[in-house]
């Protein structure tokens, strides 16, 4: 017989240590569930982290979710708030929405935004643009693994995140299709305490569930994902201006899709410009973080509108793709197969100009005049004064005999040019020679320095014969020779 055990206060035998451990179990389990239930209110512990590019979205689609029109946006790490409500039960609630700038100089900033106390009640989303696809794989890796290195920073205890590990294994295989559960999609019971990481309930302990893939959440991070990418509008942009085929749409497509498979992620083609999928989403995330009902099927058939629910893809239903691929392979790299065009008409921006020193620049401008003589004028003497003499006739030299008058009259400086053309000179200086000559006697004219005894009407008859030989008009530069040593 055993052993009868002491009775307590009320006159019941009392359970030895584990029955009562037990006991308390069981009740705090059915406590929980009831709480979880029709009686319970909507959690306000529950966060939804944003990680994207600047300029991905991100801001917007978060706008749109709240019903606001014009996006506020910050800097750093932001937060909004998405009002739940639930019509049924008339309750309501507000979604922690926390944004993370583009820049991955902010990625401290984590540390306020997803920590081990609200781990278990935050959702991840992942954006990125269609509108640069050339970019996707660049942009969902960095991301990803920024948050990969967040969570292992965590102090989450092993045994804890073994728990949200399989919690998300138990997700994916426990999915069913909104046909299928139809009934239970009718009343809206959440099922679940915490939907983002469902326990087993007894009834479905002997419950057989098929196994996973190898691929299927090979990268398990224990927290739930959803990749979202944004302006998927731009795809008919893409088609116009880039010759983007409904190839490459597909392979987009494929490599998105086994990416969201390593995750266990769900994956959203959205456009907040043409209003595409945006409620859509709204549903998909108050069904995976509160628990609502979700009556919308997976839709993979137009390019710009794709809905992948959590649990539904495999690799059999990827592959259906790879049967419009002909130029390229599924295997194949998406830079290789998705090139960044290159642009036609790039932005030039001004370069920057910085200002020379102001002493630098008259020291600079001082050289260069003082190299330069002045008009008319020779060069400076070694007085550093400059002399206003008569440009030198070239290749020709005074003699002893020569008049002091000689060397001023233009027909003389006439006369000395024909002969340096005559005798082979070049005809540049020739030229040059005359010229300065004739001018030479207008200026000795206008100084004072005008040949003795030439009045005025010998000089201008001078001007004018040089101006006739100019034109040519009075004959060879022979003949003009022989006048000028016969005169």
């Amino acid at each position: 017989m055993a052993p009868v055990g002491k009775e307590d206060r009320m006159g019941t035998p009392a359970a030895d240590g584990n029955n009562v451990e037990d006991a308390q179990n069981l009740w705090s389990g059915i406590l929980g569930e009831v709480q979880s239930g029709s009686g319970s209110k909507l959690s306000t512990r529950r966060s939804l982290l944003v990680l994207g590019d600047n300029e991905s979205g991100k801001t917007t689609l978060i706008a749109k979710l709240q019903g606001v029109e014009e996006p506020k946006k910050g800097a750093g790490l932001e937060y909004y708030y998405i009002d739940v409500r639930d019509e049924y039960r008339d309750e309501q609630a507000r979604l922690n929405v926390w944004v993370l700038d583009g820049d991955q100089s902010h990625t401290g900033l984590l540390k306020y935004a997803l920590t081990e106390d609200n781990f278990e009640d935050t959702m991840v989303m992942l954006v990125a643009s269609m509108a640069e696809p050339w970019a996707l794989a660049h942009t969902l890796h960095k991301w990803v693994t920024v948050l990969r290195e967040h969570v292992d920073k965590l102090r989450i205890p092993p045994e804890k995140m073994r728990e949200y590990e399989e919690s998300l294994v138990r997700f994916f295989q426990e999915y069913l299709e909104p046909e299928e559960s139809q009934a239970s999609a009718q009343t809206p019971v959440r099922k679940y305490a915490n939907p983002l990481h469902p326990t087993t309930l007894p009834a479905e302990e002997d419950r057989v569930v098929l196994p996973l893939g190898d691929t299927v959440l090979s990268q398990n991070l224990g927290i739930p994902i959803v990749v979202v990418l944004t302006k998927s509008d731009a795809v008919s942009t893409l088609e116009k201006e880039h010759d983007f085929r409904e190839e490459h749409f597909d392979f987009i497509q494929q490599y998105v899709r086994k990416f969201c498979l390593k995750y266990g992620a769900g994956l959203f083609y959205t456009s907040v410009k043409d209003e595409r999928n945006c409620e859509l989403l709204y549903r998909y995330l108050v069904h995976r973080i509160y628990g609502f009902p979700l009556t919308s099927s997976a839709y993979v058939v137009e390019r710009d509108s794709v809905f992948v629910p959590s649990g539904w893809d495999n690799e059999k239903k990827i592959s259906i793709l790879y049967e419009n691929m002909t130029t390229v392979k599924p295997d194949d790299a998406l830079e290789d197969v998705i090139v960044k065009p290159v642009i036609r008409k790039p932005v030039q921006r001004d370069a920057e100009v910085v200002a020379e020193d102001e002493q630098t620049f008259l020291m600079k401008l001082q050289t260069v005049l003082a190299k330069q003589p002045a008009p008319g004028g020779s060069p400076a003497g070694p007085s550093g004064e400059g002399t206003p003499t008569r440009t030198a006739r070239p290749q020709t030299q005074r003699t002893p005999g020569d008049r002091p008058g000689a060397q001023t009259s233009p027909m003389r400086g006439k006369v000395s040019a024909d002969h340096d053309n005559k005798s082979g000179g070049p005809a540049g200086q020739a030229t040059e020679g005359m010229l300065a000559n004739f001018f030479n006697s207008l200026l000795n004219k206008k100084t004072g320095a005008a040949v003795a005894g030439k009045d005025k009407a010998a000089v201008t008859r001078d001007a004018a014969a040089e101006l006739e030989r100019l034109r040519g008009k009075k004959g060879t530069p022979e003949a003009n020779h022989n006048e000028s040593e016969g005169s």
